[in-house]
């Protein structure tokens, strides 16, 4: 069993909870993980560039003069990619970059990422993490106190706007719920901070 610390809001730990290690695969897969963000990254990609070929561009494909008697080269039609407005050679293409996985795969690339911060004491419970109106000095302030200078994802267990728009203007804090977390944004942040709700559903979802 693994000790997670729950910490409250004024920074002080108040209680850990054990987390099954088995529940997240007991062991970080991190050929799997570097698959899941690869895969993301592609995901992200437009690819959207693109340039005509010779089969693309306007004109006639009538030989542009007789094949021999003229003394000069050989030529093929106006579309060739050697005379000004015709086709581009090996022309770019649009195409899809995305690499699809599995969802079993994703679950379990996320269940990895999320042991990894566990094993690796960047996964940080608090309780009672409540606001009545949006205050960004009131989450900075929270931050502060429970020494948290970096890049951090806070996981929520359902939508909170109240919490969202007093986190969204601090640097390098990203907001996501339970359902929303992927192995992407759980790797690529330092920490990551969670409430009491978010790490029950965290450890209830189906494997």
């Amino acid at each position: 069993m693994l000790e997670v610390p729950v910490y409250s809001i004024d920074g002080k730990e108040i209680e850990t909870l054990q987390v099954d290690e088995a529940r997240f695969g007991t062991t970080v897969n991190a050929p799997l993980l570097k698959q899941a963000i690869v895969a993301y990254h592609a995901s992200r990609h437009r690819r959207t560039a693109a340039t005509k070929g010779r089969s693309q561009v306007a004109g006639s494909t009538r030989k542009l003069f007789r094949q021999k008697g003229t003394g000069r080269a050989r030529r093929g039609n106006i579309r060739t990619n050697l005379l000004r407005g015709g086709g581009v050679a090996f022309a770019k293409t649009a195409r899809d970059p995305r690499k699809r996985l599995p969802r079993k795969m994703r679950r379990k690339a996320l269940d990895s990422a999320i042991l990894a911060k566990i094993l690796g004491q960047d996964l940080m419970v608090i309780d009672g993490l409540t606001l009545a109106e949006p205050k960004t000095k009131f989450m900075a302030g929270v931050l502060a106190k429970l020494k948290i200078n970096r890049s951090c994802l806070l996981t929520l267990a359902e939508p909170d706007e109240t919490l969202y728009k007093s986190a969204r203007n601090l640097p390098d804090i990203t907001v996501r719920t339970a359902a929303e977390l992927n192995a992407f944004d759980v790797a690529t942040r330092q920490k990551m901070l969670v409430t009491r709700e978010a790490m029950e559903a965290l450890g209830s979802r189906p494997a």
